[in-house]
């Protein structure tokens, strides 16, 4: 298939920030993509939660089963739109990787930790993580990704700078991420502008992925019923198709023939709004999608309300559920006392992690504040790569007096 005018090409990539000879039998963003891959950090995500905690059960999506969904509707999405397939597979991969133990409950105690210190976040944390605390390789530090990639992962929901420079989004209140801001004093990811289609595949296709399947959880863990979706828009029609196929059907193959075609409806949706966008605006260049101004692929606006229903029916009936709740003040305690155990005495680090902890606060210069600084964001990278259960791990080995999760 041929690819659209506006689609990245990876033979005019921007290149990376480490220069690197090419490879004769993969292109640069299937390179980025197999890198990802054979990450660390992405091996972990087997291991970290998406909503509910690994002692809920072995059936749940961890972050690495939501990345690999993710992928796979971001392929159907960039094939059907002609864009570059292996970029927008290389962002749903990659997405997740900066997320903690716990899932949003851990990111939020590790901000928290972190609110004088340079706060946490896990779109920062995932550029840290792939172009610093990655250490396979001899001649630099991260995966030395290209541009695009590196662009897609910070801007995938747009950009973090107006035109005049202020932040904007969530960003508006406390300011971009020390971490982001770090980095591209040496390596501009231009903030101020949308980013390549692809990106925006990669996240339209996140938001498919965690509504239908957050839905598929909740039923399965009992936290909401089959009949609960009757009303809802989207799901509601999808669940009476699948009744109609049999309104004796078993909750399994129920749940899974909603499930199946929520997801059908929202890509068919997104590959008919985005194509009426190309034939109105015309962009003839990745570069053209990214001056824009707005975001080229896109829900139409019905289905934008039926996501927005749907994910305030989540927040309510299972994000907030008691039980869900519950595990994650606690969750939230074992990161805390994590945090504050460790910036107590270092010694309870790994070793590895000691000496990087040391090396920082000796190279620091001498200023108010620096060395703590330092050391609050390696014990930051530390918790935060952390697996779930090696952070009820830790935790039971230093507070075995008050265990969590037993």
């Amino acid at each position: 298939m041929s690819h659209a005018p506006f689609a990245s090409r990876p033979q005019h990539s921007r290149g990376r920030l480490h220069p690197e000879p090419d490879d004769s039998s993969r292109s640069p963003f299937q390179r980025d993509r197999d890198r990802i891959i054979h990450s660390t950090a992405f091996r972990r995500l087997m291991h970290k939660t998406q909503v509910f905690i690994s002692l809920d059960g072995d059936h749940f999506r961890t972050r690495l089963t939501h990345s690999l969904e993710v992928a796979q509707i971001a392929r159907s999405i960039a094939r059907a739109l002609g864009l570059d397939e292996d970029l927008a597979e290389a962002l749903a991969l990659a997405h997740d990787l900066g997320h903690t133990p716990f899932g949003h409950a851990g990111e939020e105690a590790l901000d928290a930790c972190m609110r004088d210190l340079g706060g946490f976040e896990h779109n920062a944390q995932t550029l840290r993580i792939v172009t610093s605390l990655e250490r396979r390789y001899a001649a630099f530090d991260g995966l030395n990704l290209t541009w695009e990639t590196l662009e897609g992962l910070v801007k995938h929901n747009g950009p973090l700078l107006d035109a005049e420079g202020h932040p904007t989004g969530k960003y508006r209140a406390r300011g971009i991420p020390v971490v982001i801001r770090q980095y591209v004093r040496r390596h501009d990811l231009e903030l101020a502008t949308w980013p390549s289609a692809e990106a925006q595949v990669a996240a339209v296709a996140d938001d498919i992925a965690y509504n239908a399947h957050d839905i598929d959880d909740g039923l399965r863990a009992g936290l909401i019923a089959p009949i609960d979706l009757a009303d809802l828009p989207l799901a509601g029609p999808m669940l009476e198709q699948a009744l109609k196929l049999d309104r004796d059907l078993e909750q399994p193959r129920l749940i899974h023939e909603t499930v199946r075609r929520m997801i059908s409806a929202m890509i068919s949706d997104v590959v008919e709004r985005t194509q009426r966008k190309v034939r109105k605006l015309k962009p003839a260049s990745a570069e053209e999608v990214r001056a824009l101004g707005e975001p080229l692929v896109c829900f139409s606006a019905q289905m934008q309300e039926n996501v927005r229903v749907l994910q305030r029916f989540l927040m309510r009936r299972v994000y907030r559920h008691a039980r869900v709740m519950d595990s994650m003040r606690r969750a939230q305690r074992i990161l805390t006392d994590l945090f504050e155990a460790y910036m107590e005495d270092t010694a309870l680090l790994p070793g590895e992690w000691r000496a990087r902890v040391a090396a920082a606060e000796q190279d620091s210069p001498e200023l108010p504040g620096k060395a703590e600084r330092l050391r609050a964001r390696l014990i930051c990278d530390f918790i935060a790569g952390m697996t779930d259960r090696y952070a009820q791990q830790q935790h039971r080995k230093l507070f075995d007096l008050d265990p969590l999760f037993r």
